[in-house]
């Protein structure tokens, strides 16, 4: 039973109301006058809620009350009685807990720790003092209980939806007193503020996304509300999955060209792909379609340009299984070898210069174009006028000689993507000065003559064209020097010949006069062919006058030499044919000519020689026969010499005479000889395992040792397992080849030296025997009057019967004094049997002095032997 605060009545049920006359104490009961009063009461379950009694204007607590209570939720049948109070005292009906904590205080009654059975209607009826009467009264009240929302959850119809699919999200409360409001939150994934989901579908308690898109991704939660209070649920967390879209690739350095990228060669290249997906993209990046790359950025070091060409990103979803794609073209620009290459020929009848520039090869082309000695003024004009335009890998500018001043200079300015710096190459127009020098030669036997006309210099060159007296070229215009060979005869006596030189630049052509003299009659020349003179020779032309075809001489016309040394072929002019000026040049032993520059050959020239020099000769590749040749205009001869390569000597063969283990099987100890003779420069010893598992190929043979001197003949080699068997071999090598290796041995097992030990042993146990046999005599001799006579054995043998009994330790015996020398006594405890292996003769103590007795323990065994 609950009670009030006062002290509580004995319950009587309804029948209290029968007391109520009795209870006022015999006051009028004005039945006239009652008060009837209804009102609503709104109470929150779990908190406290106070119902009063009575009229409002009531100013005194009642004097008897009574409450009952109707359940609203399927109640028809009587009221309960709750409480029951009079005065200060007050009485909880038993089972009004399940309303809550009941208290009756002063007519009202509180509910503390409200249920939700307690919404229905209570009665309350109850007698109130006025003016000396009691008057009747009843109240009515409604009490409503509310209940709190409870926390939300969220339960969306798919966690992980792709795109365009429909979704749901639905919030649900487990209880919560209606009407309840519900409103949405949405978070995107990577933070920021919560914001309401506006323009999605769905209201209250669902919230559909249809179709749902990538920007619908991120954290929900809702928020449901009702008079009592407000609850929001745990965010849920909904992925949107997409992608991938189509990838966009940036590649850099930026370069952007029709139709792709391009980058220089040699140039650090990163290619990146971006193609928006959930999951993220798996990026494989393609090379003319062959994979070279897992990831979003490829990285191309020092692009080459064999690594032009197209690039594709394929992007792939692996939720999805989708794939995109992207393609690029990648041009890889390089530039020519070398450097441009300026000249000047002259042209247009030797009356212009055709500057000519020249550089090959790159992608693309080199742009070229020539600029002349007023860039800065006229550079931009004349690309206008288009006299100097650029072209591609060739350009020619055609100067008029006439307005060309002597000395200009041109210069051809080369362009190209790769190279930000650019090229360039000049050349300078110039006349050389002086004139043509003319000089003429008789030949072979005087059979020819040969005009000579030089005049040397100048860019472009000089032309030079011989002519006859009657204007009449002869021969071909060559640059810088001609020769003119004219079968000897009678009719080319007293002849003029003219060498007319031209040259753009220089407005009034040049020449030189050449006039041939009469041959001298007299029997005691022979017939003069010509002479260098300007009046017809009286006598024969001198020896350096003649011109012959040259001849050669070589230093040796046989050079042998070992493989890997250098062979030098010595070849030089002799006589008169190397005052033509021949052109003397080698030929290998393929009749291939030997210029400049190669790595094999080295050429020495001179005035009149020339050697060649063949490097690291090879056998027998570089042996055979080499060629000199010279020609000049007269004719020409060649001169064979032979190359013999030699093989280098082998070094001689090795036998290996011993080979062991040492005791701890960490080295062995080889030994070994040669056998016949050869260049011998040192030793390598090679060593791999002898034993490998089945079906597998022997190990490479690794090197042991490779310093050995050329006069050693044996190794210790350590740094051995002895878990491994190991085969060895040993070879004589040279500064030119190895020789044959030895035959493979393994090491042999060390011989067992028992002999050592047993000696060893033998003399151990000699050397302790003798020890003791020196401590045992010593202790003898040192305490010989103290020990047993048996221990010396005198009297003969030790009797084979026992003697008399040793007495008991408490005998007491006496002994004459005329008795033989004492001997010593012995404890009861310990046998006088051993000093010997047999048992010893048992004697009487000796004797004492006249009234002492003989006691155990008294005389103690002597020490012993």
């Amino acid at each position: 039973m609950e009670r009030g605060q006062a002290p509580p009545l004995h319950w009587r049920g309804p029948w209290i109301l029968c007391l109520l006359p009795a209870l006022v104490g015999g006051q009028p009961l004005a039945a006239g006058e009652v008060a009837y009063e209804e009102q609503t009461v709104t109470g929150v379950r779990g908190r406290a809620v106070e119902l009063s009694c009575g009229p409002a204007g009531a100013s005194a607590a009642p004097a008897v009350v009574f409450w009952s209570f109707t359940a609203t939720a399927g109640g028809s049948g009587p009221p309960r009685a709750v409480a029951v109070g009079s005065g200060g005292e007050a009485v909880v009906a038993p089972g009004a807990g399940t309303l809550g904590r009941v208290t009756l205080r002063n007519g009202t009654l509180e509910l503390r720790e409200l249920r939700a059975a307690a919404q229905g209607r209570f009665l309350c009826q109850g007698l109130f003092p006025e003016r000396g009467r009691l008057r009747v009264g009843y109240a009515a009240i409604l009490l409503r209980v509310l209940v709190p929302v409870s926390k939300p959850f969220v339960r969306p119809t798919a966690a992980v939806a792709p795109e365009g699919a429909a979704v749901a999200l639905t919030c649900a409360v487990r209880e919560g007193t209606e009407p309840l409001s519900f409103s949405w939150q949405h978070r995107q994934p990577r933070g920021g503020p919560s914001a309401s989901p506006a323009g999605l579908g769905g209201s209250g308690a669902e919230l559909r996304l249809t179709p749902a898109n990538r920007s619908h991704a991120g954290w929900y939660a809702c928020t449901v509300r009702n008079e009592v209070n407000n609850h929001t649920s745990e965010p849920v967390y909904l992925d949107v999955v997409y992608g991938p879209d189509e990838p966009a690739i940036s590649v850099e350095p930026f370069s952007p060209e029709q139709g792709g990228f391009s980058a220089g060669e040699r140039e650090d290249v990163v290619l990146s792909c971006l193609a928006p997906s959930n999951p993220p993209s798996r990026y494989v990046w393609l090379h003319n379609g062959s994979q070279v790359h897992t990831g979003q950025t490829y990285v191309i070091a020092a692009i080459a340009r064999a690594q032009a060409g197209t690039y594709t990103c394929l992007a792939e979803n692996t939720h999805l299984h989708t794939r995109t794609q992207a393609t690029i073209v990648l041009t890889v620009y390089y530039p020519p070898a070398g450097s441009p290459s300026c000249s000047a020929l002259a042209t247009g009848d030797l009356r212009d210069v055709a500057l000519r520039c020249r550089w090959l090869g790159g992608f693309p082309p080199a742009r070229l174009r020539w600029v002349g000695p007023q860039e800065e003024e006229e550079e931009e004009e004349e690309e206008e006028e288009g006299v100097m335009g650029s072209s591609f890998s060739m350009a020619t500018s055609i100067q008029p000689g006439a307005a060309t001043r002597n000395g200009s200079s041109f210069s051809c300015l080369a362009s190209h993507p790769a190279l930000p710096q650019g090229a360039a190459c000049g050349t300078t127009l110039w006349v050389p000065a002086g004139g043509p020098s003319c000089a003429a030669a008789a030949t072979k036997g005087d059979e020819y003559v040969m005009l000579r006309c030089r005049w040397e210099g100048g860019t472009p060159p000089v032309t030079l064209r011989w002519h006859d007296g009657g204007g009449r070229a002869l021969g071909d215009p060559t640059a810088s020097a001609t020769v003119l060979v004219l079968s000897a005869d009678g009719s080319l006596g007293g002849r003029e010949f003219v060498c007319m030189a031209a040259h753009p630049l220089r407005a009034a052509g040049a020449e030189c006069r050449l006039r041939l003299g009469k041959p001298d009659p007299s029997p005691r020349c022979p017939p003069c062919a010509a002479a260098a003179l300007p009046r017809p020779c009286q006598l024969c032309p001198p020896a350096s006058c003649r011109t012959e075809v040259p001849e050669l001489e070589a230093e040796r016309s046989e050079v042998a030499v070992l493989e890997g040394s250098e062979a030098r072929l010595a070849c030089r002019q002799r006589g008169g044919g190397a005052k033509l000026g021949a052109t003397v040049a080698w030929y290998d032993a393929k009749e291939r000519e030997v210029t400049p520059g190669l790595a094999k050959y080295w050429l020495e020239r001179g005035e009149a020689w020339v050697n060649l020099t063949i490097r690291d000769a090879d056998w027998p590749g570089d042996g055979g026969i080499y060629r000199c040749a010279a020609a000049n205009a007269v004719g020409s001869a060649s001169l064979p010499v032979r190359l013999r390569v030699e093989r280098y000597p082998a070094p001689p063969n090795v036998t290996i005479s011993k080979l062991r283990y040492t005791r701890a099987r960490t080295e062995v100890r080889l030994e070994w000889r040669t056998q016949g003779t050869g260049n011998l420069t040192g030793f390598v010893v090679q060593r791999r395992q002898a034993k490998k598992p089945p079906r597998r190929v022997p190990g490479p043979w690794e090197t042991a040792a490779g310093d050995i001197e050329p006069h050693s003949r044996d190794r210790r080699l350590g740094g051995l397992d002895p878990a491994v068997v190991y085969a060895f071999r040993v070879l004589a090598v040279n500064h030119r080849t190895a020789g044959h290796p030895s035959e493979v041995q393994t090491p042999a097992e060390p011989p067992f030296e028992a002999y050592p030990a047993v000696m060893g042993a033998a003399a151990v146990g000699m050397l302790v025997a003798t020890v003791a046999s020196f401590l045992a005599l010593r202790c003898v001799a040192r305490h010989r009057d103290t020990l047993p006579r048996e221990c010396w054995g005198q009297g003969g043998s030790v009797g084979a019967t026992a003697g008399p009994q040793v007495p008991t330790p408490h005998m007491h015996l006496s002994v004459p004094r005329a008795a033989r020398p004492p001997l010593p006594h012995v404890s009861a405890q310990t046998p006088l049997a051993h000093c010997s292996h047999t048992p010893a003769l048992v004697r009487p103590p000796p004797a004492l002095p006249q009234g002492q007795s003989w006691r155990p323990g008294a005389h103690r065994h002597a020490r012993g032997c």
